[in-house]
């Protein structure tokens, strides 16, 4: 397991709830497919929407990736990287989502890098290690010495309500 950037984990994860959105309950396939062929001609032509998870979403049907492990060692780092490297590692097989692919390279390789890297977490999860960001695990490490308890008024709070600016409260 490796563990990656937090922001690329957080990106997968949204990714994955934005499949389901779209996809619905039951699952409308067809709506699916419109969204995906919508998202596909609009970068395909140059234009889309400047969004790393749009753009995930129209890779993730179309997408081959060449160098799994070179894209994971990509995943490190999510602001730097060399977006042709990443560009080289993965493929887009039928000609508009081909088009769309060499198009993203050209109009915008950074968020083209981030994309790919996005939709191949999203399809290899059991590659990468997410960190655990639930409540237990973020409370695992609290040994329960907050300075104040809830319900308590502190003398700073109270302090700002005086008017006389003194230093004790009656």
């Amino acid at each position: 397991m490796r563990k990656v950037h937090p922001e690329f984990a957080y990106q997968s994860r949204e990714l994955g709830g934005q499949i389901d959105g779209i996809l619905g309950d039951p699952p409308n396939r067809k709506n699916y497919a419109n969204m995906v062929n919508a998202l596909v001609g609009e970068y395909a032509d140059g234009g889309g929407i400047d969004d790393v998870n749009m753009l995930s979403f129209a890779l993730v049907d179309h997408i081959a990736f060449n160098n799994p492990k070179g894209l994971l060692a990509e995943s490190e780092d999510y602001e730097y990287g060399d977006p042709a490297k990443v560009l080289a590692m993965a493929s887009c097989a039928g000609a508009e989502a081909a088009k769309m692919y060499a198009a993203i390279g050209e109009n915008c390789p950074d968020l083209a890098r981030q994309a790919i890297i996005t939709a191949f977490l999203y399809k290899n999860p059991r590659l990468w290690d997410d960190d655990d960001q639930s409540l237990d695990q973020l409370s695992a490490n609290d040994d329960g010495d907050d300075r104040h308890d809830d319900d308590d008024v502190t003398d700073e709070f109270a302090q700002m309500f005086d008017q006389d600016g003194a230093d004790d409260v009656r």
